[in-house]
């Protein structure tokens, strides 16, 4: 009998292939029982490879769009991207510093900041420091080395740039969230900087669309009690919705 290592590796390959797979199918090519390949597809699930379906599992298909280019992230949701930045708006009217991450979902926030003096911004976004060029607003770029899939600056330098200023409010975004892991991202030297923002700001927001709720991803980014607003598109599972009541986080849909 094949190890469950080489089974797991196997349906991954199947369902990349074949797009969806069934549990009775799979059970009859590896000569295990369903119950079996259920937990097999749960724990692929939990890694965001597949969406489990009644009977089997269908691929993931935004876990497959991890390393395209920013622009082509930024078409992906971005009815669900806009709505999210809509419903943030009011938070950020007595917010003056903030710093922002390079996520496309943060980037549809920071278009709504009122054009003032008054609001300072530093960012690791290439893209905002262009988008908001043209505005009365105080703009800090971190500097660092620049990553040209996700038109961000990373590296030691714009995690020193971001420790020498305090900020009201970070605005970030993630690859996965998960209750009891916390909040996943799936580059290191993405999550770095991210740390960075979040020990340096007093409240910190999270922006993360119905897609990333239950899924892990490659890098733990931070735990839940860094966390003060997890605003998404659509009302979560009502686990969440107690889990956030339990962990004064306040939940905006």
């Amino acid at each position: 009998m094949m190890a469950a290592k080489d089974r797991l590796e196997s349906i991954k390959k199947i369902i990349q292939i074949e797009k969806k797979v069934a549990v009775s199918e799979l059970s009859g090519l590896f000569s295990v029982t369903e119950e079996t390949i259920r937990r097999d597809l749960e724990k692929l699930g939990s890694e965001g490879i597949l969406n489990r379906t009644f009977g089997g599992a269908v691929l993931n298909i935004e876990n497959q769009r991890e390393g395209i280019h920013f622009y082509q992230r930024a078409t992906i949701n971005l009815t669900e991207k806009r709505k999210m930045a809509t419903l943030f708006e009011n938070v950020l009217e007595n917010k003056t510093t903030i710093i922002a991450d390079a996520s496309t979902s943060v980037r549809e926030v920071v278009k709504l900041l009122n054009n003032t003096k008054d609001i300072t911004l530093l960012t690791t976004s290439t893209v905002i420091l262009n988008e908001m060029a043209c505005t009365d607003i105080n703009i800090i770029s971190t500097g660092g080395i620049f990553d040209k899939s996700t038109l961000s600056l990373q590296g030691k330098i714009a995690r020193d740039t971001i420790k020498k200023y305090h900020v009201d409010i970070a605005l970030i975004s993630c690859k996965g969230i998960n209750l009891a892991k916390g909040i996943m991202d799936s580059k290191e030297s993405e999550a770095d900087v991210k740390k960075a923002m979040i020990e340096q700001a007093d409240k910190i927001a999270l922006f993360v669309d119905h897609s990333k709720f239950n899924k892990t991803a490659f890098v733990h980014l931070a735990d839940w009690d860094n966390i003060d607003y997890l605003v998404t598109d659509c009302k979560p599972d009502e686990k969440w919705i107690e889990f956030c009541k339990e962990n004064n986080i306040q939940l905006i849909f």
